[in-house]
């Protein structure tokens, strides 16, 4: 794909799951690729299978380090690596805190560093993972639900602003993904997630479609658009039907106790 080929790609998360698969893709397309994880050892392991570049740390603090292994420059970032912490009110701020920093704030920070730049040489592409979250909600996770609807604002502000100067923008908004982190969701993610749950690699070969047809919205599960209509367009009914499931949990798990 010449949108990607010789480009300088970050992957932020991508010791495994989405963003290894992301990875994966972006060097069979011909780009160089820079893998970035908070766990070093997952992150140096998964850069060795693919022929890419490890760069580990916390995603908000590695764009010099990827930088320069990549030559000096970042063509395309992909903000992927996110926390799904759960809980409502009586969540923790720490919680609260990390799910800001790491869903949304990382994405920003990556912007206001690539941003200039790319308006400078007239082009730039920003990946945002965000989920299907981002658009609808998620039962029994408010941290990861709130933060998600603000990172996918924060993609939309971006492409809006940006566009018409060569920036391209593309929103990631998976339902259920084969990934650590839907194990890690219990009981809510069994519920809604699991059902029809797709491959990290279906989550690649959506983004890149998006990318041949400038795309904005990535939707590797189709029916989240239909669920989305719905929602602006009958606010009550789908709440009525998200409290729905919200009942089928607790039933669930009063049962399970």
């Amino acid at each position: 794909m010449e949108a990607v080929r010789d480009k300088a790609v970050v992957v932020t998360g991508a010791g495994g799951g989405i963003g290894a698969a992301l990875a994966a893709r972006f060097i069979a397309e011909g780009a160089r690729v820079v893998i970035n994880d908070l766990d070093k050892e997952k992150a140096e392991r998964t850069a060795a299978d693919l022929g890419a570049i490890a760069v580990p740390g916390d995603a908000s603090a590695i764009l010099p380090a990827a930088r320069e292994a990549l030559g000096g420059r970042i063509d395309v970032f992909c903000a992927n690596a996110g926390v799904g912490t759960g809980g409502g009110p009586e969540a923790p701020d720490e919680d609260w805190q990390l799910a800001w920093d790491v869903n949304v704030m990382a994405h920003v920070r990556a912007a206001r560093a690539l941003i200039p730049e790319w308006l400078e040489r007239g082009g730039g592409r920003f990946v945002a993972t965000v989920s299907a979250a981002g658009l609808l909600t998620m039962i029994g996770s408010a941290p990861y639900s709130v933060s998600k609807h603000a990172a996918y604002a924060f993609a939309e502000w971006l492409s809006l602003t940006y566009k018409h100067r060569g920036i391209d923008v593309h929103a990631i908004c998976p339902q259920g993904v084969r990934t650590d982190m839907l194990a890690g969701t219990g009981s809510a993610g069994d519920l809604v997630l699991t059902q029809g749950a797709i491959e990290p690699a279906a989550v690649a070969d959506a983004l890149f479609d998006a990318i041949a047809e400038n795309r904005f919205l990535v939707l590797p599960h189709p029916e989240v658009a239909g669920y989305y209509a719905t929602r602006a367009a009958d606010p009550g009914r789908w709440l009525g039907g998200m409290n729905h499931l919200q009942r089928k949990l607790e039933a669930a798990e009063d049962a399970g106790a």
